[in-house]
């Protein structure tokens, strides 16, 4: 392309699509645009600027510049004839085809009988069909951008729904350790004034006895010191002043030996120090047999700190839709599994009256409808009614706690009423997969019921013994 034929280009060019113009417009400043690039371009920017020079248009409207639209077709036809003159030489007013085997031009007389085998269309028709290829790929090229935006917007939630995890489970721990600190503390003190009791004890007796010795030093020097000062004296007053009964004096009644308990009762004082202490700490710690795992829970529950009871939120918590959380059904999991042996729990749920009690598979999809069919093993109340997934039960009264127990060797889960512990009702023929304890609460009005939570009991509790 020679330097004239790119000035010409360059004039014939719109600033804001970088194109060749399309009907174009022609402001006060002679800065040239495509019409629909320069009022695109004033109602993005909600002005009337030039887009190059940014002078103010004087113009309520714009008129196309017809010469130089005609100047622009000119030119394409121009730059038309000189790309087939670049595929042919010896024709190059002969409109070349496009050969898809091989994707290039092809003059239609030159090389037409070279590509008898191959598939070659009209110039138009390759343009089009491989434009919509390409128009295609864009299209799944923006879908997956999206989507990957979307996922990148998902992991930036979680990521910040960790930091909030991480704090609260901060202040959890600081607040759990200080209860903990204040109590050690306490005890200390208590412990030290022990000691300091220990220590007055042995210091009244040690005074008591150190008394009565004082004394009788006291009596014996003075007994000393008189007979001390007869015999300083000389013969005739010795003799003048003796008098028998000074030489027939009893003897002085022997010293009594150390007394007991003179000493600290160290074993008192330090004996199973720890132990004592510990037990004691046992008194004011609770062990649940389950703990709920928020990141199972449902947007609309609401855990309480220590992860032993939830509610119905008011609102829907802003949680991550990570795979572990269920959004089906308002339930979560207990954080630990069990696929052997034999375990129970108990809930207290008062006169709650949507609930429901039982065991899940690891692998229940959470996002469908839950029966035992789909590796749901529950109690369930509603409406003064209990359903088992099988159909209902009648009870002789509302159970304020519910035992569940479950014994993975047999594949069974039972409910029980905590009150009398009679049998509610047995889930059979459970397969042998991990399965985890499952809660679910639904939206109680305040005036049904007293109880706005249930919870799980912790083992400290009357009754409450692990198999």
């Amino acid at each position: 392309m020679t330097e004239e034929f790119a000035a010409v280009e360059d004039y014939l060019t719109c600033a804001v699509c970088l194109e060749t113009f399309k009907e174009p417009v022609t402001l006060g400043c002679n800065h040239s645009f495509c019409s629909d690039c320069l009022h695109k371009y004033w109602d993005k920017n909600n002005t009337q600027n030039c887009p190059v020079c940014r002078r103010k248009s004087s113009k309520d409207g714009t008129l196309i510049n017809f010469a130089l639209k005609e100047l622009c077709i000119t030119f394409s036809d121009k730059l038309k004839s000189q790309d087939r003159a670049a595929v042919c030489s010896s024709h190059p007013e002969v409109p070349p085809l496009f050969c898809t085997d091989e994707t290039r031009l092809l003059c239609p007389v030159c090389e037409f009988s070279e590509h008898k085998e191959h598939t070659v269309v009209p110039l138009e028709q390759a343009e089009r069909d491989l434009k919509e290829q390409l128009q295609s790929q864009v299209e799944d090229l923006r879908r997956h951008r999206a989507e990957a935006q979307t996922l990148e917007q998902s992991y930036r939630e979680t990521q910040q729904h960790a930091h909030r995890q991480a704090e609260l489970c901060e202040r959890n721990i600081r607040a759990e350790f200080d209860r903990l600190h204040r109590f050690l503390k306490e005890e200390e003190e208590l412990q030290l004034s022990t000691l300091r009791e220990e220590q007055s004890r042995q210091a009244q007796n040690m005074a008591s006895q150190l008394g009565r010795l004082t004394e009788t030093l006291a009596s014996l020097e003075q007994n000393i010191q008189e007979l001390e000062k007869q015999l300083e004296k000389k013969a005739e007053d010795f003799l003048r002043s003796y008098s028998p009964a000074q030489s027939t004096k009893e003897a002085p009644d022997p010293l009594p030996p150390l007394g007991p308990g003179l000493l600290l009762n160290q074993a008192k004082v330090l004996g199973n120090l720890a132990y004592r202490v510990w037990k004691k700490m046992e008194e004011m710690v609770q062990d649940s047999p389950v703990v709920l795992d928020p990141n199972t829970a449902h947007p609309c529950l609401s855990l309480s700190d220590n992860l032993t009871s939830l509610a119905w939120a008011d609102a829907s918590l802003q949680v991550p839709k990570n795979p572990e959380r269920f959004s089906g059904y308002s339930i979560v999991l207990g954080s630990e599994g069990f696929s052997s042996g034999r375990h129970h729990w108990d809930v207290e749920m008062g006169d709650y009256s949507f609930w429901a009690l039982g065991v899940v598979k690891e692998s229940v999809n959470r996002e469908t409808v839950l029966l035992p069919d789909t590796g749901y093993w529950s109690l369930e109340h509603f409406t003064d009614k209990y359903y088992t997934g099988n159909g209902t039960v009648k009870l002789k009264q509302q159970p304020q706690k519910v035992r569940v127990q479950l014994d993975c060797d047999s594949g069974t889960v039972s409910f029980y009423d905590f009150s009398d512990m009679s049998l509610i009702y047995t889930h059979k023929d459970i397969p042998k997969e991990k399965l985890f304890p499952s809660f679910y609460v639904g939206p109680t009005a305040a005036a049904e019921c007293q109880t706005n939570n249930i919870r799980i009991c912790a083992r400290s509790d009357p009754g409450l013994n692990q198999d």
